[in-house]
């Protein structure tokens, strides 16, 4: 879909919540979506996909 390699943890967040990832592992600590409480709003998710171009 064109989203760069993450390059940074906080990248790597914003990317899963933002994104249709179900699960982010970062070092040994694994974060199911499902989970969460914290949530995108569509408008958020749209603006950050909106980054990249599509393949």
């Amino acid at each position: 879909r064109g989203e760069p390699i993450v390059c940074t943890p906080e990248d790597a967040y914003r990317c899963f919540l933002a994104t249709g990832m179900d699960a982010l592992v970062l070092e040994d600590c694994v974060l199911l979506k499902d989970e969460m409480d914290a949530k995108v709003s569509e408008a958020e998710r749209e603006r950050y996909l909106a980054q990249f171009q599509l393949d």
